[in-house]
């Protein structure tokens, strides 16, 4: 375990969620939620960071790292069932008010529960290359390669995978990949190690197809947001990045360069715009 991170196992909405958890229990909050294919761990550096100011929550969505695989993938691997997970989480944990960090389907989730379950209670909403709107093309990328997870003999090939699939995220140390990919294994029967997550949640793009298509929520939000878009991503089209502008909470859009999607938030100028935004200044 990492020096500052507590580890954290919570019955919420009947699944077992593991919450990797930083900082002062006292502190602000943050809710940090990981994206579609990826584990609440890849919020590690951001976390680590800001656990100086604020307690971090950061969850495993249930299909995800070691929290509990879902029984039913067509009912309960959508927005609505993580947006209820999310409800359950923040009230076990006494979090009345709280700042909410997503990337990808992170913020999907924050973005709907913002506007829907938990309205008032997010106070700041950060989206890591997510809007109201995703791009087709990028939805097929992905489910190209998280709906069908490889498997390999050795940790090496599965670090290469991940480099190769992850290449959007931008820089990494040669130690964040190795982590990225320690925390993102498992092991199969047959001792081959593949990525840490249940193959079935991609079953939300077929049981729940306008899933992403948040507009509504969206001119609902009544709060500040700011977005962070990588400069390549083809996931947040600059066109919908726009709009996100002149729309419902009119968010400030932050232009990540070096990176598609999503920004991996590990840099002091990744660090210094959240810091900054969540501080109000």
């Amino acid at each position: 375990m990492m020096g500052g991170s507590r580890s954290l196992y919570l019955r919420c909405a009947g699944r077992e969620v593991h919450v990797t958890e930083w900082g002062a229990p006292g502190a602000e909050a943050v809710v940090a939620w990981h994206g579609l294919a990826r584990t609440g761990r890849d919020m590690d550096a951001i976390a680590a960071h800001l656990s100086a100011h604020y307690r971090v929550i950061c969850p495993d969505t249930p299909g995800r790292g070691l929290s509990e695989w879902s029984p039913m993938p067509d009912q309960e691997y959508c927005l609505a069932f993580y947006e209820r997970v999310a409800v359950a989480l923040v009230d076990q944990l006494g979090l009345e008010q709280f700042h909410w960090l997503g990337t990808s389907m992170g913020g999907a989730i924050g973005l709907k529960a913002a506007a829907g379950a938990l309205k008032g209670r997010v106070q700041r909403l950060v989206l890591n290359d997510i809007g109201p709107q995703i791009a087709p093309p990028a939805v097929e990328r992905i489910r190209s390669y998280a709906g069908s997870p490889p498997a390999f003999a050795t940790m090496g090939e599965l670090d290469q995978y991940f480099r190769t699939v992850y290449a959007p995220y931008g820089w990494l140390s040669d130690d964040m990949w190795r982590q990225l990919t320690e925390t993102s294994m498992r092991r199969l029967p047959d001792g081959r190690v593949t990525p840490h997550y249940d193959p079935a949640m991609v079953r939300q793009f077929i049981a729940h197809p306008n899933d992403y298509d948040l507009w509504d929520a969206w001119d609902a939000l009544a709060l500040p947001v700011l977005v962070l878009r990588g400069e390549h991503s083809d996931l947040l089209l600059p066109e919908v990045a726009d709009a996100m502008r002149s729309r419902g909470p009119r968010a400030v859009v932050a232009t990540i360069p070096g990176c598609g999607h999503a920004p991996a938030l590990n840099t002091p100028a990744q660090y210094a715009l959240v810091e900054r935004f969540f501080a109000g200044t």
